[in-house]
């Protein structure tokens, strides 16, 4: 193929992350344009989505938690009811109800010496149940059924927000392109000289040097890593990302990588991998059409699901 335009990129703080939007067009300001229209959708559903506005829509439901049900916008309420799919499929492993674990039991900075007793850390999990979020499809209504419950979409929003923003600026005749949503990302046609996109895999020890390399068109890629944020407590390394049966981080895997078609489902599914254990992960993923993984263990051994073939 012959080469088509060239390649324009933007960075804008979104969501809370970084995220980086690339169109390739022959003409800049066409390209920045709608390089604004898409940090324009992200900016819509980070509005909606947020905990950290008392407007949002996430926020409503769950200042009505044990309360009443809270009719959402129809977008809310399809995402919630993806979410509890998700959950269902993963055994909880993913579950939009992480919200109400106690952030001062686990805030994974430089004030934290010791971890919580298991016993206090399990009570903190005690309210994460995804089967207690009840939906009526009629109303478009959310009801969680425990006072106290919070839902968060830390694990599914960002990738949600990059299928929205890539799908606006497909919408809007960008044929080749790239949304990262700190590191959530998504690709779709080809670089300006016709080849796929190349795109590295994070080594969970130095975050800046790919182990590994993949061309991808038309797809999307997550990873969820314990180099993200962590601690070292007695010379032992704990990672943010929480075990929701036994309010513990999870141990034994360093970093997931999930490849489908929609970042939202790679984003929702890479953390699940991580706490569902590398056999158990890898063969929920097996089982699932059009989606592969990635798993580097903390011996920094490669697993990988059996339909993906890797390029060192």
């Amino acid at each position: 193929m012959t080469a088509v335009g060239a390649t324009y990129r933007k960075h804008a703080k979104l969501m809370g992350n970084q995220f980086e939007f690339t169109v390739v067009a022959s003409d800049e300001t066409w390209a920045n344009q709608k390089i604004e229209e898409a940090i324009a959708e992200v900016k819509r559903i980070e509005k909606m989505l947020t905990t950290f506005g008392d407007f949002s829509q996430t926020n409503q439901i769950n200042a009505k938690a044990g309360i009443e049900s809270v009719p959402v916008d129809k977008e809310v309420f399809d995402l919630i009811e993806r979410s509890l799919r998700i959950s269902a499929l993963t055994q909880g492993a993913f579950d939009i109800t992480y919200g109400s674990i106690d952030k001062s039991l686990w805030n994974f900075d430089k004030n934290m010496t010791s971890l919580p007793d298991p016993l206090t850390a399990k009570a903190t999990v005690r309210l994460i149940n995804f089967r207690n979020v009840i939906l009526d499809k009629e109303r478009h209504s959310v009801f969680l059924t425990e006072k106290g419950m919070r839902i968060g979409f830390g694990g599914i929003g960002k990738g949600y927000a990059a299928d929205r923003a890539k799908q606006v600026m497909v919408d809007a005749g960008v044929n080749s392109g790239i949304v990262n949503a700190a590191g959530d990302l998504t690709v779709w046609g080809t670089q300006p000289n016709g080849e796929a996109w190349t795109v590295g895999i994070a080594d969970p020890d130095k975050k800046e040097l790919p182990f590994a390399s993949l061309n991808l068109s038309n797809t999307s890629i997550a990873t969820s890593g314990n180099y993200e944020k962590y601690v070292v407590i007695d010379g032992k390394k704990y990672s943010h990302t929480i075990d929701p049966k036994t309010g513990y981080p999870v141990q034994g895997i360093k970093s997931v990588t999930i490849l489908c078609s929609h970042a939202e489902i790679a984003d929702a599914m890479a953390t699940p991998v991580m706490v569902m254990g590398i056999k158990a992960g890898i063969g929920l993923i097996n089982q699932l059409k059009g989606i592969a993984c990635i798993v580097v263990d903390d011996h920094n051994t490669i697993h990988t699901s059996s339909n993906i073939n890797l390029k060192h």
